[in-house]
């Protein structure tokens, strides 16, 4: 009897995100050449893509609930459900979630971060700048703007942008004094 292979060590995140990188200068520099041989590149990996993301949707149909979840919470997995448009949730909860995700990162620089929901398209959140930014802060809200932005449109690409929705103006303070003076006259 065949003894059992051990599993495959997986790549961590820093070694994905550096072949995506590298995949990318690569297509770049194939889409940028001329000729017959690479159209034909570029065609074979466009054929590889629609194959991988047609099993992907074939591993989805079969996945209960369970499975479902664990591999639409793995960022890799998830990101290529989206890409290939085979994610199970819709765009308006994992642009949720993506805000949800940034919000401790936010509140720990003195502001917050809501998601507000997705008019014609368009993801909305409420950011409340904050006052107590020491030297770490950055570029205070148009950094926090932007990596929300990026953030939201990463798990939702389908959104065609993320604006921020104009905070509520807060309630006029009128003192209890005042109140009791009006109602005696």
């Amino acid at each position: 009897m065949a003894e059992a292979e051990a599993p495959a060590e997986r790549l961590a995140d820093p070694a994905v995100e550096g072949r995506l990188a590298r995949l990318d200068e690569l297509l770049a520099g194939l889409e940028s050449a001329p000729g017959p041989t690479t159209r034909s590149a570029i065609e074979a990996v466009r054929l590889l893509t629609e194959v991988y993301g047609e099993a992907l949707a074939r591993v989805m149909d079969h996945a209960d609930g369970p499975l479902a979840a664990h591999l639409t919470e793995d960022e890799l997995v998830g990101h290529l459900l989206v890409l290939h448009a085979v994610h199970p949730e819709p765009a308006e909860r994992r642009a949720a979630r993506a805000v949800e995700r940034l919000r401790p990162a936010v509140r720990e620089r003195g502001g917050d971060v809501e998601w507000a929901g997705v008019q014609e398209g368009v993801g909305r959140v409420r950011l409340t700048a904050g006052g107590g930014c020491g030297s770490g802060c950055g570029g205070g809200s148009a950094d926090v703007s932007a990596v929300v932005r990026a953030a939201v449109l990463a798990a939702a690409p389908e959104l065609t942008a993320v604006e921020p929705e104009p905070a509520a103006a807060p309630a006029a303070f009128v003192p209890l004094a005042d109140l009791k003076r009006r109602s005696t006259r």
